[in-house]
């Protein structure tokens, strides 16, 4: 019994272990926000049944779960030497899958992804092909780079969103208001990043901006990314769009990024860096479920 016993405890370690290399909480938020986005952004006109029920729709959010999924095993695989530096307790945990196990899972997960995309259309192929390649070109070399690895970042971080946008074929100005706010925020996130990261990167010879250019110079630039990220915040408070409640959430966002730049420049060490990165990973989940503010009295006639 104390044999089987240790067996489970080593395969709970195993699927902890799994879950934690894929981000799988930024997976199921990632699933949520394209399903919220589908049901009270990109097509607010249909009734909820049909979106919920569309199977291409769920077909293109599953094949979006795996690409990420396997973009950070791949991702996972290359920095493991930097991860050990920057996060031994959570390194340690995810090294109870073998880097053998981890490329073959992110190959299945690739197959299945381009499987599925294939079921809605040639072209969902060529797009996850693509994304899947970009993913790989990210974590194998463009993120050793400066700039051009926090933008690539960026732009693969909402690349999912940009697939149920084109399947619902809207391109209403409001979108790409949203799109640009969620963009800059990520950038933001992602620079943070760096500068949480800055002795692994260091070490590993990953020319992230922080390494290249300074810790004033980051500091600098998360500066006027943040005064960037105030334009669409303002456009989307006004009333130039109809966003329901929603224009809450941009107000909370706003003092939230006020507070951000100013701990920001107080900030020197990993620990206060890492608060400041959960601080932008915490706007980014509100303004996930803040969507279903775009309209309450919708959301309780078709939930009721």
């Amino acid at each position: 019994m104390g044999m089987l016993s240790r067996k489970n405890k080593l395969v709970l370690l195993k699927l902890a272990s799994l879950f934690s290399v894929v981000r799988g909480y930024n997976i199921l938020i990632l699933f949520i926000a394209q399903y919220l986005a589908s049901i009270y952004i990109l097509a607010p006109e249909k009734p909820l049944r049909e979106v919920l029920f569309d199977v291409n729709l769920f077909v293109l959010v599953i094949a979006c779960t795996f690409a990420i999924a396997s973009g950070y095993l791949i991702n996972n695989f290359y920095d493991a030497e930097k991860d050990l530096i920057n996060r031994p307790h959570k390194t340690l945990l995810d090294n109870y899958i073998s880097q053998k196990t981890k490329l073959a899972i992110y190959f299945i997960l690739n197959f299945l992804s381009v499987i599925l995309a294939s079921y809605v259309s040639f072209k969902a192929v060529i797009f996850f092909s693509l994304f899947i390649f970009f993913l790989w070109l990210y974590s194998h070399k463009l993120k050793k780079y400066p700039f051009i690895g926090t933008l690539v970042a960026s732009i693969l971080a909402i690349t999912p969103f940009f697939a149920v946008f084109v399947y619902y074929h809207n391109f209403d100005m409001v979108i790409f208001v949203h799109a640009t706010f969620l963009f800059l925020i990520i950038s933001i996130r992602e620079l943070t990043k760096d500068l949480e990261n800055l002795k692994g990167d260091l070490t590993q010879d990953y020319h992230t901006i922080p390494v290249v250019y300074g810790v004033k110079v980051s500091k600098v630039i998360l500066s006027l990314l943040v005064a960037l990220t105030l334009i669409p915040t303002l456009i989307l408070i006004s009333n130039k769009f109809e966003i329901g409640y929603m224009h809450y959430y941009f107000l909370l966002s706003f003092i939230l990024m006020i507070i951000f730049l100013f701990f920001l420049w107080k900030s020197s060490s990993k620990l206060q860096y890492t608060l400041l990165h959960n601080l932008l990973k915490l706007i980014i989940v509100i303004g996930v479920f803040s969507i279903l503010l775009i309209d309450i009295d919708v959301v309780l006639n078709r939930v009721l």
